[in-house]
């Protein structure tokens, strides 16, 4: 039996709607990065409206390019072959063992199910990494440390974790061109063909860079940006991001999302934002939505 909506429901729904279409005419035709990590990629409700997030967005004509991390997924691997995890300034050291488990979870196990969970909700994704047509060309990356003993800098050797070089944008025009909705492993490639894992954060806003990308979506466990009593930040300038460095407001581990934002931003990307991808459906409700989920940082 089919139910009527109630006048309220109905109503409801036709405002929601009228909020999102200038959004929808604005959008269309351009590009957004979305870094698809955290808990949305671990909970199956989030996962699949995630997934529903990213069908919506190519049906109304946007062009979505997804990039997926996958640390939690090779810790738990890692351990159950018994491999030990060491970490340097918040990288996993990756040596030759450590990279191949990289690879077999960001590349085979996550990618694919990515792919797959798009698939199952009407979409079209292919799945690649970094790898794949040289998309992503790969410099080793080495950790400086500073110690009072040392007159100059430590250099420590990390392994198989390295930086971007390059990206060839050729493979993901191609995807896009084709209709297809791009899923990207953070896997690069270095000039001697070893390979190199590098942050997904990085490459995502690397690649929303040279595609001079309408936005930069970074999904992550927490609210956004906050300041120094907890409340969301939103609507900032780049300045005024550098400002909220200076002065400690952000530290620690949000300094790296915020310096790729940033980056990216800088660079040419109209506007980056960080979203919390624990709320159903963020990325449409950051993209569709006057309120938004998350926090927004432009160059104006």
């Amino acid at each position: 039996m089919i139910m009527s909506l109630t006048r309220d429901v109905a109503m409801n729904i036709a405002n929601v709607l009228t909020e999102a279409l200038p959004y929808i005419q604005r959008f269309t035709g351009k590009t957004v990065v979305v870094k698809f990590g955290g808990n949305a990629m671990t909970d199956e409700a989030l996962q699949n409206s995630f997934a529903r997030d990213i069908v919506l967005m190519k049906l109304v004509g946007m062009n979505p390019v997804v990039v997926h991390g996958g640390g939690p997924q090779i810790g738990n691997l890692l351990e159950k072959l018994s491999i030990k995890s060491e970490f340097v300034d918040g990288m996993r050291v990756t040596d030759s063992e450590t990279m191949d488990v990289v690879e077999m979870v960001l590349g085979a196990t996550v990618n694919k199910q990515i792919v797959s969970l798009i698939n199952r909700n009407g979409g079209q994704a292919i799945g690649v990494t970094g790898k794949d047509g040289k998309l992503i060309r790969a410099k080793k990356l080495n950790v400086n440390r500073n110690s009072p003993d040392m007159q100059a800098p430590e250099i420590i050797d990390i392994g198989h974790v390295g930086e971007v070089a390059s990206i060839n944008t050729a493979v993901i025009d191609m995807l896009t061109d084709s209709d297809f909705i791009p899923v990207i492993a953070p896997i690069g490639v270095g000039e001697d063909g070893a390979s190199y894992n590098i942050n997904a954060d990085l490459v995502a806003g690397k690649i929303a860079e040279v595609l001079q990308a309408e936005k930069l979506m970074l999904l992550t466990n927490v609210a956004g940006l906050q300041d120094k009593n907890g409340e969301v930040l939103t609507g900032l300038s780049t300045k005024q991001v550098d400002d909220l460095i200076t002065d400690g407001t952000i530290y620690g581990g949000m300094l790296p999302k915020i310096g790729c934002a940033l980056d990216a931003v800088k660079g040419g990307v109209n506007s980056a934002h960080i979203i919390d991808g624990r709320v159903d459906h963020a990325v449409l409700l950051e993209i569709f939505t006057d309120a938004g989920v998350g926090t927004l940082i432009t160059n104006k």
